[in-house]
């Protein structure tokens, strides 16, 4: 497969927004609009070794958690060292932690499939990194799901759902699944840029599948987050709000049409 073909792969597959530059023999940065929560982009570099195609960090993302995250942040967020967390991070997507440096080979010539995985675990990495950081825990999920609870038969909701079929090791997690309806209604509360990216892909994922489904969203703060993500996140879901305390009736009335008709307008 030639260059043109393989960025070709990764814009259809997830981007029109990737893009490939040789810096080397045999080495390729991959451009994408990914970013930590810093703004730094995530390093992605496409190289040849020992006769395979590997994607590959560059020890990157380790640097990050080393610069934004202190031991003893980590040792007070009881969710482990640096290794734990990406290690935890990385589980399920075929991604390698070789000595602090995250690779994944591409198997069968499948360019796009790699990157998307590869994409996924960096931003898992990244949403625990900076969970870790939080002084002050938000509630928003919280407040999210009881929410919903108050509004919609309980018997109808599965939270932290995933398909057990197709994702049994729960790396595309839907905050909340409300079923009863010929499509179940996603619902996914995004507190930041990276939940946003997360969600964006989940989506992406889902809709590869044919699973059906129909989506929506609702930010912690809109206006606080990176305009970026929160389009890439935008143009994959159905309906979104800008938050939740200034939404509630809006959300409410929304719910219950779904509720009544079975399904849901869409933007």
């Amino acid at each position: 497969m030639n260059l043109s073909s393989i960025k070709d792969e990764f814009k259809s597959r997830i981007s029109e927004q990737i893009d490939i530059e040789q810096e080397g023999e045999g080495r390729f940065l991959v451009v994408t609009p990914f970013r930590f929560e810093d703004g730094d982009h995530y390093v992605i570099v496409l190289k040849q070794e020992d006769g395979r195609w590997i994607l590959t960090d560059e020890a990157s993302t380790l640097m990050h958690l080393s610069y934004w995250v202190d031991d003893k942040q980590l040792e007070s967020s009881a969710i482990g060292n640096r290794k734990e967390i990406m290690d935890c991070s990385i589980s399920g997507f075929f991604v390698q932690n070789r000595d602090g440096e995250l690779i994944i080979p591409v198997t069968e010539s499948r360019f796009g499939d790699a990157l998307f995985s590869f994409i996924q675990a960096l931003s898992k990495v990244n949403d625990q990194c900076f969970l870790s950081r939080e002084v002050v825990r938000s509630t928003f999920l919280e407040d999210l799901m009881n929410f919903i609870k108050e509004n919609v038969d309980n018997t109808r909701l599965a939270f932290n759902w995933k398909d057990e079929d197709r994702d049994p090791k729960g790396n595309y997690i839907v905050d909340c699944r409300i079923n009863g309806m010929p499509r179940p209604l996603f619902v996914y509360g995004v507190p930041s840029d990276t939940k946003a990216n997360l969600a964006a892909l989940s989506l992406l994922k889902f809709d590869n599948w044919g699973v059906p489904f129909q989506s929506l969203g609702v930010f912690e703060d809109q206006e606080e987050l990176d305009p970026k993500p929160v389009a890439r996140f935008t143009d994959a879901v159905d309906k979104t709000f800008s938050n939740l305390s200034g939404n509630k009736d809006a959300i409410r009335r929304y719910l219950g049409k779904a509720m009544e008709l079975g399904t849901l307008p869409l933007k």
